[in-house]
Protein backbone atom coordinates (compact mmCIF):
# COMPACT_ATOMS: atom_id res chain seq x y z
CA UNK A 1 0.00 0.00 0.00
CA UNK A 2 1.56 3.37 -0.99
CA UNK A 3 1.63 5.70 2.01
CA UNK A 4 3.02 8.26 0.48
CA UNK A 5 0.09 10.72 -0.89
CA UNK A 6 0.37 12.43 -4.70
CA UNK A 7 1.13 15.66 -4.93
CA UNK A 8 -1.91 17.35 -7.43
CA UNK A 9 -1.67 18.14 -11.28
CA UNK A 10 -3.83 20.56 -12.62
CA UNK A 11 -4.19 20.61 -16.19
CA UNK A 12 -6.06 22.74 -18.86
CA UNK A 13 -7.51 21.93 -22.18
CA UNK A 14 -6.63 24.57 -24.69
CA UNK A 15 -7.47 24.23 -28.64
CA UNK A 16 -7.75 20.33 -28.30
CA UNK A 17 -4.79 20.12 -26.31
CA UNK A 18 -3.98 19.60 -22.46
CA UNK A 19 -1.35 21.80 -20.68
CA UNK A 20 0.18 21.73 -17.16
CA UNK A 21 1.64 25.01 -18.12
CA UNK A 22 -1.27 27.43 -17.98
CA UNK A 23 -0.99 30.82 -15.85
CA UNK A 24 -4.47 31.88 -16.10
CA UNK A 25 -7.96 29.97 -16.29
CA UNK A 26 -11.43 31.73 -16.09
CA UNK A 27 -14.87 30.80 -17.22
CA UNK A 28 -18.41 31.98 -16.90
CA UNK A 29 -20.44 29.12 -16.03
CA UNK A 30 -24.56 29.16 -15.82
CA UNK A 31 -25.32 27.56 -11.86
CA UNK A 32 -29.00 27.00 -12.97
CA UNK A 33 -30.57 27.91 -9.56
CA UNK A 34 -32.96 31.31 -8.63
CA UNK A 35 -30.37 33.57 -6.51
CA UNK A 36 -31.77 36.67 -4.72
CA UNK A 37 -29.64 39.68 -3.25
CA UNK A 38 -31.00 42.28 -0.77
CA UNK A 39 -30.29 45.29 0.40
CA UNK A 40 -32.19 47.14 2.33
CA UNK A 41 -35.08 44.98 3.12
CA UNK A 42 -35.69 45.20 -0.67
CA UNK A 43 -34.81 42.55 -3.44
CA UNK A 44 -32.38 44.28 -5.69
CA UNK A 45 -31.64 41.48 -7.86
CA UNK A 46 -33.57 37.91 -8.33
CA UNK A 47 -32.34 35.91 -10.84
CA UNK A 48 -33.30 32.13 -12.64
CA UNK A 49 -30.63 32.82 -14.97
CA UNK A 50 -27.58 33.57 -12.68
CA UNK A 51 -23.75 32.86 -13.77
CA UNK A 52 -20.55 32.73 -11.65
CA UNK A 53 -17.04 34.10 -12.61
CA UNK A 54 -14.62 31.66 -11.64
CA UNK A 55 -11.02 33.38 -12.05
CA UNK A 56 -7.93 31.78 -11.07
CA UNK A 57 -6.89 33.00 -7.37
CA UNK A 58 -10.38 34.80 -6.77
CA UNK A 59 -13.17 34.08 -5.15
CA UNK A 60 -16.21 32.94 -7.24
CA UNK A 61 -18.32 36.25 -8.45
CA UNK A 62 -22.15 35.81 -9.17
CA UNK A 63 -22.92 37.87 -12.82
CA UNK A 64 -26.94 38.28 -13.79
CA UNK A 65 -28.54 39.51 -16.49
CA UNK A 66 -29.23 42.90 -15.92
CA UNK A 67 -32.95 42.58 -16.72
CA UNK A 68 -33.08 40.64 -13.36
CA UNK A 69 -31.79 43.48 -11.48
CA UNK A 70 -34.07 46.24 -9.96
CA UNK A 71 -32.84 49.36 -11.85
CA UNK A 72 -34.55 51.87 -9.97
CA UNK A 73 -31.86 50.75 -7.35
CA UNK A 74 -28.82 51.63 -9.63
CA UNK A 75 -27.45 54.97 -10.33
CA UNK A 76 -24.16 54.93 -12.99
CA UNK A 77 -21.23 57.05 -11.46
CA UNK A 78 -17.56 57.93 -13.15
CA UNK A 79 -15.83 55.59 -11.25
CA UNK A 80 -14.16 52.68 -13.69
CA UNK A 81 -11.63 49.65 -13.47
CA UNK A 82 -9.23 48.03 -15.58
CA UNK A 83 -8.66 44.30 -15.62
CA UNK A 84 -6.23 42.92 -18.04
CA UNK A 85 -8.35 39.68 -18.38
CA UNK A 86 -11.68 41.28 -18.56
CA UNK A 87 -11.96 44.76 -19.93
CA UNK A 88 -12.86 47.85 -18.13
CA UNK A 89 -15.33 47.64 -15.94
CA UNK A 90 -18.25 50.68 -15.15
CA UNK A 91 -19.73 50.70 -11.34
CA UNK A 92 -23.06 52.20 -10.25
CA UNK A 93 -23.89 52.89 -6.64
CA UNK A 94 -26.88 50.86 -5.10
CA UNK A 95 -29.81 52.13 -2.96
CA UNK A 96 -32.30 50.18 -1.68
CA UNK A 97 -34.88 51.06 0.95
CA UNK A 98 -32.74 53.49 3.97
CA UNK A 99 -29.44 51.96 2.55
CA UNK A 100 -26.80 53.05 0.04
CA UNK A 101 -23.83 51.38 -0.87
CA UNK A 102 -21.57 53.54 -3.35
CA UNK A 103 -19.54 51.76 -6.74
CA UNK A 104 -21.10 48.26 -5.09
CA UNK A 105 -22.21 46.98 -8.73
CA UNK A 106 -19.95 46.98 -11.90
CA UNK A 107 -20.03 45.39 -15.23
CA UNK A 108 -18.24 44.90 -18.39
CA UNK A 109 -20.45 46.70 -21.35
CA UNK A 110 -17.64 45.91 -23.65
CA UNK A 111 -15.49 43.01 -22.43
CA UNK A 112 -12.75 41.44 -24.27
CA UNK A 113 -13.78 38.81 -27.09
CA UNK A 114 -13.21 36.09 -24.94
CA UNK A 115 -15.53 36.75 -22.72
CA UNK A 116 -17.93 38.36 -24.74
CA UNK A 117 -20.93 36.65 -22.84
CA UNK A 118 -20.19 39.23 -19.67
CA UNK A 119 -21.59 41.93 -22.07
CA UNK A 120 -25.03 42.98 -20.44
CA UNK A 121 -24.44 41.08 -16.90
CA UNK A 122 -23.76 43.25 -13.55
CA UNK A 123 -22.13 41.67 -10.51
CA UNK A 124 -22.08 42.91 -7.13
CA UNK A 125 -19.65 43.61 -3.74
CA UNK A 126 -20.70 40.70 -1.93
CA UNK A 127 -20.32 42.24 1.32
CA UNK A 128 -22.26 45.63 -0.08
CA UNK A 129 -25.76 43.30 -0.04
CA UNK A 130 -27.04 42.93 3.30
CA UNK A 131 -28.06 38.85 2.16
CA UNK A 132 -27.50 36.49 -0.97
CA UNK A 133 -30.00 33.46 -0.97
CA UNK A 134 -29.52 30.66 -3.80
CA UNK A 135 -33.10 29.44 -4.05
CA UNK A 136 -34.34 29.64 -0.35
CA UNK A 137 -31.04 28.94 1.55
CA UNK A 138 -28.80 31.81 2.83
CA UNK A 139 -25.53 31.51 1.48
CA UNK A 140 -22.59 33.43 3.81
CA UNK A 141 -18.92 34.60 2.45
CA UNK A 142 -19.09 34.38 -1.05
CA UNK A 143 -20.96 32.91 -4.40
CA UNK A 144 -20.79 28.96 -4.29
CA UNK A 145 -18.10 27.31 -7.32
CA UNK A 146 -20.50 25.26 -9.02
CA UNK A 147 -17.19 22.47 -9.12
CA UNK A 148 -16.64 22.65 -6.01
CA UNK A 149 -17.32 19.43 -4.01
CA UNK A 150 -17.17 17.67 -0.51
CA UNK A 151 -17.18 14.39 0.45
CA UNK A 152 -17.28 12.98 3.92
CA UNK A 153 -16.42 9.31 4.73
CA UNK A 154 -16.04 7.04 7.60
CA UNK A 155 -12.32 5.91 8.80
CA UNK A 156 -11.67 3.30 11.12
CA UNK A 157 -8.09 3.59 10.82
CA UNK A 158 -6.56 4.92 14.15
CA UNK A 159 -5.85 9.07 14.01
CA UNK A 160 -3.91 10.74 16.41
CA UNK A 161 -3.35 14.51 16.63
CA UNK A 162 -0.52 15.46 18.49
CA UNK A 163 0.64 19.34 19.72
CA UNK A 164 3.95 20.15 21.18
CA UNK A 165 4.10 16.42 21.93
CA UNK A 166 1.33 15.76 23.42
CA UNK A 167 -1.89 13.72 21.89
CA UNK A 168 -4.72 16.08 22.06
CA UNK A 169 -6.89 13.37 19.68
CA UNK A 170 -7.11 9.36 19.61
CA UNK A 171 -10.07 8.08 17.50
CA UNK A 172 -10.86 5.21 15.45
CA UNK A 173 -14.27 6.70 14.63
CA UNK A 174 -12.94 10.17 12.45
CA UNK A 175 -14.69 11.17 9.84
CA UNK A 176 -12.86 12.62 6.48
CA UNK A 177 -13.72 15.54 4.68
CA UNK A 178 -12.07 16.14 1.12
CA UNK A 179 -13.30 19.59 -0.28
CA UNK A 180 -12.29 20.55 -3.83
CA UNK A 181 -8.59 22.23 -3.45
CA UNK A 182 -8.28 22.06 0.30
CA UNK A 183 -6.91 19.63 2.48
CA UNK A 184 -8.34 16.58 3.90
CA UNK A 185 -9.90 17.88 7.67
CA UNK A 186 -10.31 14.96 10.00
CA UNK A 187 -13.54 15.05 12.18
CA UNK A 188 -13.48 13.64 15.69
CA UNK A 189 -16.02 12.69 17.97
CA UNK A 190 -15.61 15.40 20.91
CA UNK A 191 -15.38 11.91 23.57
CA UNK A 192 -11.93 11.39 21.44
CA UNK A 193 -10.68 14.40 22.17
CA UNK A 194 -8.48 16.11 25.45
CA UNK A 195 -11.35 18.74 25.81
CA UNK A 196 -9.83 19.32 28.83
CA UNK A 197 -7.17 21.03 27.26
CA UNK A 198 -9.59 23.40 25.29
CA UNK A 199 -11.29 26.57 26.12
CA UNK A 200 -13.95 27.62 24.16
CA UNK A 201 -12.89 30.84 21.83
CA UNK A 202 -14.76 33.79 20.72
CA UNK A 203 -14.11 33.51 17.19
CA UNK A 204 -16.77 32.47 14.52
CA UNK A 205 -16.16 31.95 10.91
CA UNK A 206 -18.85 31.48 8.37
CA UNK A 207 -18.60 28.71 5.51
CA UNK A 208 -20.94 29.23 2.15
CA UNK A 209 -20.78 24.99 2.07
CA UNK A 210 -20.86 23.97 6.01
CA UNK A 211 -22.40 26.65 7.74
CA UNK A 212 -20.74 28.42 11.20
CA UNK A 213 -18.18 27.52 12.89
CA UNK A 214 -16.56 27.76 16.56
CA UNK A 215 -13.78 27.76 17.71
CA UNK A 216 -11.45 26.62 20.66
CA UNK A 217 -7.80 27.27 22.07
CA UNK A 218 -5.41 24.37 23.09
CA UNK A 219 -4.16 25.37 26.31
CA UNK A 220 -0.86 23.76 26.82
CA UNK A 221 1.81 23.96 29.48
CA UNK A 222 4.46 26.28 27.63
CA UNK A 223 1.58 27.95 25.36
CA UNK A 224 -1.87 28.71 24.44
CA UNK A 225 -2.55 28.15 20.70
CA UNK A 226 -5.54 30.04 19.81
CA UNK A 227 -8.35 28.34 17.24
CA UNK A 228 -6.68 25.72 16.63
CA UNK A 229 -9.36 23.37 16.76
CA UNK A 230 -13.19 23.98 15.65
CA UNK A 231 -16.59 22.64 15.21
CA UNK A 232 -20.02 23.01 13.04
CA UNK A 233 -22.56 22.65 15.66
CA UNK A 234 -25.28 23.09 13.19
CA UNK A 235 -24.04 22.61 9.54
CA UNK A 236 -25.86 23.16 6.67
CA UNK A 237 -27.93 20.46 4.76
CA UNK A 238 -24.81 19.39 2.87
CA UNK A 239 -22.53 17.73 5.66
CA UNK A 240 -24.92 16.60 8.24
CA UNK A 241 -22.10 14.10 9.40
CA UNK A 242 -19.61 16.55 10.55
CA UNK A 243 -22.21 18.21 13.45
CA UNK A 244 -20.72 18.68 16.53
CA UNK A 245 -17.35 16.32 15.24
CA UNK A 246 -14.00 18.57 16.22
CA UNK A 247 -11.22 18.98 13.59
CA UNK A 248 -7.61 20.71 13.92
CA UNK A 249 -5.49 22.65 11.28
CA UNK A 250 -3.27 20.06 9.84
CA UNK A 251 -0.86 23.47 9.49
CA UNK A 252 -0.65 24.37 13.25
CA UNK A 253 -0.48 21.05 14.96
CA UNK A 254 2.38 18.98 15.58
CA UNK A 255 1.27 16.30 13.37
CA UNK A 256 -1.64 13.77 12.45
CA UNK A 257 -1.08 10.53 12.47
CA UNK A 258 -3.66 8.03 10.85
CA UNK A 259 -2.32 4.16 11.35
CA UNK A 260 0.66 5.71 12.32
CA UNK A 261 2.40 7.34 9.35
CA UNK A 262 2.45 11.20 9.37
CA UNK A 263 0.09 13.02 7.13
CA UNK A 264 1.46 15.88 4.78
CA UNK A 265 1.51 19.45 6.62
CA UNK A 266 -0.07 21.41 4.13
CA UNK A 267 0.96 25.25 3.47
CA UNK A 268 -2.07 27.06 3.38
CA UNK A 269 -3.88 30.62 4.31
CA UNK A 270 -4.06 29.03 7.80
CA UNK A 271 -0.43 28.31 8.29
CA UNK A 272 1.12 30.22 11.54
CA UNK A 273 5.19 29.89 10.75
Amino acid sequence: MTKTPAKPVHAVRIDGAWSTSVDYQISLEPIGRRVRGFLGGVPVVDSMDTRVLLEKGHLPVYYFPRGDVAEECLRRTDHSTHCPHKGDASYWTVSAGPKTATNAAWGYLEPFPHLAPLAGLIAFYWDAMDEWWEEDEQVFVHARDPRKSIAVVDCFRQVEVILDGTVIASTRRARMLHETDLPVRYYIPPEDVRTDLLAPSQTRTRCPYKGEAVYWDARMPERTVEDVVWSYPRPIAECPRIASMMSCFNEVVDAILVDGVTQPAPRTKWSRN
